[in-house]
């Protein structure tokens, strides 16, 4: 792991301020409690976040747990290098960070997380986990880094129990006394699925590439342009309706030793007319088995079903491959993904594509095979 080069201090005071604007801006929106509550809750939290004097009280007096084997020395080599102690709140799940030196003083702190944010205008956040930490010299000043990534679930709603990934950068501050973020950069990193490790997200922040245009690309030359890698051995060209004619395009983005696979519906003019992700929280495409454009649900519009398989990293950094599968049902407007079967039937390796349409199939009640 690389070193961090860190100071003494921390201006206390500019922490709240930034704290109380960060509350401001989530409550823009509608909130489940009311404004004045979150406030309270807010204030409640904030005093028990900086009440805490050293090392010992975290966990003792300000209801934090810490995470133990997540405790880094920032600078490994130096007997008296400054830790990171990352702890959770236990009362909001919400992270902190915690900088002491050997003796257990704390020396700065910050609660200032991309991951704090995850349902906007709410105290309490996800279930989480950190996924990994990583220091490095992000923007060049050769002044150590922290690459943060927490593993989050949310505990009701329509995506109740799945996990996902939030990333994060703090940048160390000229003086060397703290860390600054820039949420700009860290709303890029999790709008565009870049999370995923913090190999891509020093790709996007230190190197400047980046999956923007996966999501934004108007035109299939505009992709291919910039190295988008189309499967052509998958590539069809079907009638969907009244969506009319339109080249089914799997392809792939390689960034950090990764490939993140989308599937984009490109008319023959070239545009592109919808972008499916498939991928979901994977970490890379291993290898892509089969799209087939067939009649699922039985409404006479053909819909598409894809077949992969995906590697992610688990907990310990070991390596998994898994197969899976996803499909999208053709509606008047576009596709909408399947929400239903894949809670019901999660494919194995043994799964070929006309076994994943026939079982498909059979959840609709629609036993033939023929189109």
């Amino acid at each position: 792991m690389n070193s961090c080069r860190c100071g003494r201090g921390l201006a206390l005071a500019a922490v709240l301020v930034w704290g109380l604007f960060s509350v401001e801006m989530v409550q823009a929106s509608p909130v489940e409690t009311g404004r004045d509550s979150v406030l309270t809750e807010y204030e409640d939290y904030y005093n028990r976040f900086m009440s805490i004097e050293n090392r010992d009280g975290i966990a003792a007096g300000g209801g934090f747990l810490v995470v133990e084997d997540q405790i880094f020395a920032l600078e490994p080599d130096e007997e008296d290098s400054i830790l990171m102690v990352p702890a959770f709140d236990g009362r909001y799940n919400r992270l902190a960070l915690f900088f002491v030196d050997r003796e257990g003083r704390i020396l700065y702190r910050t609660e200032q997380l991309e991951t704090n944010y995850c349902v906007k205008g709410r105290m309490r956040q996800p279930v989480q986990s950190i996924a990994a930490v990583s220091f490095q010299d992000l923007n060049g000043d050769d002044r150590m880094d922290i690459v943060l990534i927490t593993s989050c679930v949310n505990e009701s709603g329509v995506y109740a129990g799945k996990s996902y990934k939030v990333g994060d950068v703090l940048f160390q501050n000229q003086t060397g006394d703290g860390f600054y973020r820039d949420y700009r950069i860290s709303e890029k990193i999790n709008r565009f699925g870049m999370n995923k490790s913090a190999e891509s997200i020093a790709a996007f922040v230190r190197d400047g590439e980046s999956t923007e245009f996966l999501y934004t690309a108007s035109t299939l030359q505009e992709l291919q342009k910039n190295r988008f890698r189309v499967i052509q051995e998958q590539c069809y060209l079907r009638t969907f309706g009244k969506l009319g004619k339109l080249q089914v395009t799997p392809g792939t983005y390689r960034i950090a030793d990764y490939d993140i696979f989308m599937i984009y519906l490109v008319n023959e003019q070239g545009d592109i007319v919808s972008v499916l992700q498939p991928m979901g929280e994977y970490d890379n495409l291993y290898a892509l088995k089969g799209v087939t454009c067939r009649d699922i649900d039985g409404d006479g519009l053909k819909d598409i079903v894809i077949l992969a398989r995906y590697s992610y990293e688990g907990e310990g950094g070991e390596l998994f491959v898994e197969s899976d599968y996803q499909i999208y049902y053709q509606r008047t407007g576009g596709f909408v993904p399947d929400t239903e079967i894949r809670d019901t039937y999660r494919c194995s390796d043994e799964d070929t594509m006309e076994m994943l349409v026939e079982k498909a199939r059979a959840y609709w009640g629609w036993q033939t095979t023929n189109d």
